[in-house]
């Protein structure tokens, strides 16, 4: 840890003497050619229901992806299976208030191809309104929108330096012209990632202690273009289309070595090497409408969309098997060819409500889902292994909402909201016979309330009903091979998780928040391990059990130097009551009660020396505990970097520095009633990068077009 804050502790003394010496310097000049006086939003808001990273003129974003920027951003950590956490919750994105199709790994490969530089901030709303789909907080991306006259752009040019080498090279085109804009985004990237894992298996009948080792080497080539058409029919009425189109190849070799005994006796040593290829397809299309009348205060949004996603994969296993009396190879290939169609049509509706200063808002969504996954092996099989059967997934998800929003005394915010969504989905598989039909409705209620003692002083209250819905392919039941030599299936009877949340925050002089937030459920499904012959095999299964969540989180964000060094910091502590939980599920190794804190800080400085240098720091302290997953060290990320801007020319040089002084290594063990399993992730996120950006035209930005009524409404605007 002093590692890490000794040099950024020194890099501020030393850029605020450099620049007071600099500015005292500067003051002693009789010459003043102009004053210019400039409001900036501070780097970070934090506001009744959501935390807002305003990164649009932040130096963070030089040399990095969105998805780079999302590590960065206050409250959200990713973990070594990149998945997306809010507060340790997890969470579902929208880019620009439209849901994303994509999770996991396609979320962080389509993420990785949207440059930074068109971000304008980052929403993390921990206290969504009625207005979301029920799922937890939510992660809302916002992209820039110019708003000039004429012809403009980018061209940026990256090149990282990890364990191997990537590139990424993005083009951005903006037309703007009376009524018309024009958007086109297309972007390349040629990628190189290396991991490698330890692992170490128990399974509790017959003693089996499985450890090993895995290397693996991911490749990976992404094109993709994106673009916006955006026509102002009159003052009150525009329509648009958004068309985007992502394709991705693929490669990734694996090596894994592995031992194992039984009742303390040797069974056997196995070597597995992995070879596979992949090709990963995505277009997506909205057409939207929206009617604002700017005196009523009256906004209808339609949006009418489709999403298909296709991906393609063929693995290759050799397996070489030693026991004591015997030599076992057998040569695999795993063929899966997944397509995913998604259609949907949504409608919001924002107005004023009666003469007392109401807000209303209703709307409501229809999605149709079609998703296919063909599973086939082939090779030397080994028992217990189907050749193959095709996966079917479809359902239907309506919903409706309704949000209220009203301020009293002028002190007073209250915002009430109700969701109802009702699913209807089908799932079978063609050869084996296996399939599931249900149908179900749910009501959501959410309740916000706001005090404000004075202009410094507020506190708030807020009240959500939450449902996570398991991924489609979490059902899929098919047994295959994994890159480690153990399997890994679905499970057709897996249950939503519901729970209930209750959050609290309070601000004092607009710069400091402190939070508390309680989370209950009693149903959860997690990974557990079973044993089939000689096969592990990894699935996800229903648990029933109270747990018990608490988080107290502080945050403040500063400013110095006449603005030009910006400081946030955050910290939070989390206790987790699992002991009800454990004891219904025999769960006997798991702890019962788990205590963690994080913390977070981001540091910018703006002109530096009146060089046009912009530098910025952050650094993350965070344990990975996650389900029943517990992290069993903590983590330091930290991310340096530099930027040189050349205001005539419009081009920015930047060196960014990436975990420099320690890899990140997420080291956890998962836990169930069969089995536990400690797992060793050394991530290959570190290095350093250099990045070129050429500017052409007005990079003038619209910071904001929402109305009254969309800021204040408390809706997912």
């Amino acid at each position: 840890m002093k590692k890490i804050l000794a040099p950024i502790a020194l890099l501020i003394g030393t850029l605020a003497f450099a620049q007071q010496s600099k500015d005292t310097l500067n003051s002693k000049e009789e010459k003043i050619e102009a004053v210019t006086m400039t409001y900036r939003k501070p780097t970070v808001e934090a506001k009744v229901d959501r935390t807002v990273f305003n990164v649009a003129n932040s130096s963070i974003l030089a040399g990095n992806t969105t998805w780079d920027v999302l590590r960065m951003t206050p409250l959200v950590s990713i973990d070594n299976n990149d998945a997306l956490k809010a507060e340790g919750e997890s969470v579902t994105v929208y880019i620009n208030d439209r849901k994303s199709v994509f999770t996991g790994k396609e979320l962080k490969e389509y993420l990785q191809t949207i440059p930074a530089d068109n971000l304008m901030k980052i929403e993390v709303i921990t206290s969504p309104s009625s207005r979301y789909e029920a799922s937890g907080s939510v992660i809302n991306i916002v992209l820039k929108k110019r708003d000039d006259e004429g012809m403009k752009g980018s061209i940026t040019l990256n090149n990282r330096q990890n364990t191997q080498n990537s590139q990424y090279t993005n083009l951005n085109l903006n037309y703007h012209k009376k009524k018309f804009t024009q958007t086109f985004v297309g972007s390349y990237s040629d990628n190189t990632w290396v991991q490698s894992n330890t692992f170490l298996y128990n399974i509790y009948k017959d003693n089996i202690v499985t450890e090993g080792s895995t290397n693996n080497i991911w490749k990976a080539k992404n094109p993709s273009i994106s673009s916006t058409s955006e026509y102002e029919l009159n003052d009150k009425n525009t329509i648009g289309v958004i068309l985007e189109l992502y394709r991705g190849t693929s490669n990734n070799t694996s090596d894994s070595e592995s031992s194992q005994t039984k009742n303390n006796e040797f069974d056997f040593v196995r070597n597995q090497s992995q070879k596979s290829s992949a090709v990963n397809s995505t277009l997506g299309t909205n057409f939207f409408y929206k009617y604002y009348d700017k005196e009523k205060n009256r906004i209808l949004d339609v949006n009418l969309g489709t999403n298909y996603n296709g991906e393609s994969e063929n693995s290759f296993f050799q397996r070489n098997t030693v026991t004591s009396t015997n030599t076992d190879i057998q040569e695999l290939g795993v063929l899966s060819d997944t397509e995913s169609r998604n259609y949907y049509v949504k409608l919001d509706y924002t107005q004023p409500f009666g003469k007392s200063g109401g807000n209303f808002e209703i709307g409501g969504k229809i999605d149709f889902n079609n998703n296919v996954i063909p599973n086939e092996i082939y090779g030397s099989l080994s028992d217990g292994l189907s050749r193959k059967d095709t996966f079917h997934y479809e359902d239907m998800i309506g919903s409706a909402y309704a949000n209220y929003s009203k301020t009293f005394f002028e002190k007073l915010e209250t915002r009430v909201g109700l969701r109802y969504e009702y699913i209807d989905y089908k799932i079978r598989q063609d050869i084996t016979g296996n399939s599931r039909n249900e149908s179900y409705g749910k009501l959501f209620p959410s309740i916000l309330v706001k005090y404000s003692f004075s202009d410094k002083y507020d506190i708030s209250l807020t009240y959500n009903k939450n449902f996570w819905r398991p991924w489609y392919a979490e059902f899929n039941p098919f047994l295959q091979p994994t890159s480690d030599g153990f399997y890994t299936r679905g499970n057709l009877d897996l249950l939503p998780n519901p729970s209930d949340r209750l959050y609290m925050k309070f601000g004092f002089m607009k710069k400091y928040f402190l939070s508390a937030r309680y989370q209950y459920t009693n149903q959860d499904y997690w990974s557990t391990d079973v044993t089939e012959g000689d096969k592990i095999i990894t699935e996800s299964t229903n648990y029933i059990g109270k747990v018990h969540k608490y988080n107290l989180f502080a945050n403040t964000n500063q400013s110095f130097l006449k603005n030009k060094l910006n400081v946030n910091l955050s910290f939070g502590w989390n206790y987790i009551d699992n002991s009800d939980f454990n004891e219904r599920n025999d769960l006997e190794f798991a702890p019962n009660y788990i205590s963690f804190w994080s913390g977070s800080t981001n540091l910018s400085y703006t002109n530096l020396f009146n060089k046009n240098i912009n530098v910025s720091a952050w650094v993350e302290v965070s344990n990975q505990n996650n389900g029943n997953s517990v992290a069993n060290r903590t983590n330091i990320f930290h991310n340096i970097s530099a930027t040189k801007i050349f205001p005539k020319t419009q081009m920015e040089f930047s060196l960014q520095l990436m975990n420099i002084f320690g890899r990140p290594n997420f080291d956890s063990t998962r836990f169930s009633e069969t089995s536990s399993r400690r797992s060793s992730t050394r991530s290959d996120w570190h290095g350093f990068a250099l990045t070129f950006v050429k500017r052409f035209g007005n990079q003038k930005v619209r910071e904001n077009t929402k109305t009254d009524v969309e800021k204040n409404s408390g809706g997912g605007k």
